[in-house]
């Protein structure tokens, strides 16, 4: 039997009249939710997304000021900014570092310590910081690397101003060098003003004088495309570039006396005695700074800290010698000045000296006198009459005089680390000792032995005070500052002290003393002072011991290794009637300071006579 069925056609249409309108609620509701949100953003968050979208557009980038140069009086360049090429890095647009450095490491040479240091700068700047990983690429390496640039996003070869030192060695001591910020580094200075530098001055006058020669770092908004190169620049404020440093260094007479001091490690300090004007400052052995610009190898490095005589070591700033008979011309004349000896008054020299108490111990001297004035005893450097004069004026009175000249004290020369001499008195010995000063030490710093110690940039101060009669001036490196258009933008102004004698002609005995070394019949320096011409110089010699030799026993150099032999020390200041020039010299294990003399003369020669000579 067949069924029938009847459609109803009114449930049909109210069924289909039910879904129409759900569907069109439902589409309402979503075309309602997607316009509110679509309104929600175009309009109530507007500039939070317009602010997304610029920055992925638009980046900020820091402009690093170019870094001022360096030069000498007469223009020589002692430091200057060479162009490289750097590979560089931005890790934000890298996917992954390691393979990165893996793939460039086939393309061009890449050593440890090159992403050494590229794991340090990463930690010590933001992703979208572009970080040198090479510097100082070769052309070939360039062409090889803009090659493969496609294959690898965030790498870019960068044109950058290296520094670059072209007299090397030279002028390492005085100029000093510049190398990578490290995190010590930021924790000392303005980081907002180093975006975009990558190296700091780390000694010398590129350290003193850092914030001078950095310049003010600007800034430009640039719009770069989705692989990050900039496609057009949208505003600019440039950076301000550091100021040039003008020193009083002369080039000639710093060649002149490291080339003098030859083979043997010391310092020479050369000096304008009216302005304080630094004209050589050497040290020596040096190095080369170059190498560190970029960052010096392990190897390299561990050659320089431990070679002979450790060339890193400055010695012109750093060493504290002895100052042995260079102190006897401001011994001679507190002696006068305080009255405690005429500079008539004779002194007997046998070859030693004892004190009133104690005759069994002798304190010996080069060699028998006779008898001898102050003058005399300048002259041929008598260690017993500064014996006698040391026991008379007493420790404290000693340390009062001399601190006057500047010995125990910083000079407040421009450079970083001035080490402060040594000069010992009662009080000094109990604070630091706690022990007691015993009259047997008086004599001994009598002849600039014992506690007493000087850095050779003390030692040309104190002379220089001597040549000026009293004037002490502040020594400096730099003569001026100028801006990239050459205009001065400051001056050096050194300051100045008195020192006040009772009477103002014993200066004047004292120079006519100290010429008598050089011109005297037994002048310790008479075979450098016979050849003088053109003009005359005021002098004196000294040998600092570097150990101690016992009682009844004699000085062999011979016998001696050459780590153990005397210091020889020279202290000078030329024309004599109106010094222009002061010199001080020591050289380690030189022995006698008639051997170094010649180097002064020298120096003298080609700063005095250089007129003439032309």
């Amino acid at each position: 039997m067949r069924r029938s069925f009847v459609t109803d056609h009114s449930q049909i249409s109210r069924l289909f009249k039910a879904r129409a309108i759900f569907a069109g609620l439902l589409s309402f509701v979503l075309i309602a939710a997607l316009l509110t949100r679509l309104g929600w953003l175009q309009i109530v968050e507007y500039a939070h997304f317009a602010g997304l979208s610029t920055e992925n557009r638009v980046r900020l980038m820091a402009l690093p000021p170019n870094r001022g140069l360096i030069y000498d009086r007469n223009g020589v360049i002692l430091a200057e900014n060479r162009p490289t090429y750097h590979l560089e890095l931005i890790p934000e647009q890298v996917e992954d570092i390691e393979a990165t450095l893996l793939g460039l490491g086939e393309i061009v040479t890449i050593s440890e310590r090159n992403i050494e240091q590229f794991h340090h700068s990463m930690r010590t700047h933001r992703a979208f910081e572009s970080i040198s990983l090479r510097t100082r690429l070769s052309e070939e390496e360039v062409a090889r690397l803009a090659v493969n640039r496609h294959r690898y996003p965030g790498m870019d070869i960068v044109a950058r101003l290296s520094r670059h030192y072209p007299q090397g060695a030279t002028t390492v001591h005085a100029v000093g060098y510049v190398g990578r910020i490290s995190e010590k580094d930021l924790n000392t200075i303005d980081v907002s003003n180093y975006r975009g530098s990558s190296h700091i001055g780390k000694t010398g006058l590129e350290k003193y004088y850092e914030e001078e020669l950095h310049g003010i770092v600007g800034q430009q908004n640039v719009e770069v495309n989705a692989e990050g190169r900039i496609l057009r620049v949208i505003d600019k404020i440039p950076p301000l570039p550091g100021n040039n440093l003008v020193l009083n260094l002369d080039m000639e007479l710093q060649r002149t006396a490291e080339q003098a001091l030859g083979d043997f490690a010391g310092a020479v300090i050369v000096m304008q005695p009216k302005t304080g004007a630094i004209l050589a400052f050497v040290s020596e052995p040096a190095y080369d700074p170059n190498l560190f610009v970029h960052g010096i190898s392990v190897k390299e490095y561990s050659a320089l800290r431990e070679g002979d005589y450790k060339p890193l070591f400055n010695r012109a700033l750093f060493g504290q010698y002895p100052p042995g008979s260079t102190l006897k011309p401001f011994l001679g004349l507190a002696g006068i000045d305080s009255k405690v000896i005429g500079h008539r008054e004779g002194i007997r020299c046998i070859g030693y000296y004892t004190l009133p108490n104690d005759e069994e111990h002798r304190y010996r001297d080069w060699k028998r006198h006779g008898l001898v004035e102050l003058g005399d005893a300048i002259e041929q450097s008598c260690d017993v009459y500064f014996y006698e004069l040391a026991h008379r004026l007493g420790i404290n009175r000693m340390h009062d005089y001399l601190s006057e000249f500047g010995f125990g004290d910083k000079t407040g020369i421009d450079l970083l680390g001035e080490r402060s001499g040594l000069l010992p008195s009662r009080e000094w010995k109990r604070r630091v000792h706690n022990k007691i000063w015993y009259p047997g030490e008086t004599l001994i710093a009598g002849i600039g032995q014992g506690y007493m110690l000087t850095t050779p940039l003390q030692l040309a101060v104190a002379t220089s005070a001597l040549a000026n009669k009293g004037k002490k001036i502040q020594p400096r490196l730099l003569k001026e500052m100028r801006d990239t258009n050459g205009e001065i933008t400051a001056m050096a102004v050194p300051s100045i002290s008195w020192i006040k004698l009772k009477r103002e002609e014993r200066w004047d005995y004292m120079h006519k003393a100290m010429q008598r070394v050089l011109r005297g019949k037994w002048g310790t320096a008479r075979a450098t002072g016979w050849k003088l011409k053109g003009y005359e110089m005021a002098g004196k010699t000294g040998t600092a011991q570097v150990f101690g030799i016992a009682q009844g026993e004699e000085y062999d150099a011979e016998t001696v290794a050459k780590k153990l032999r005397d210091h020889a020390l020279f202290i000078a200041f030329a024309p004599l009637e109106d010094p222009e020039i002061v010199v001080a010299i020591i050289e380690e294990n030189g022995e006698h300071g008639s051997a170094v003399a010649p180097i002064a003369k020298k120096i003298m020669d080609q700063y005095l006579l250089k007129d003439d000579a032309e």
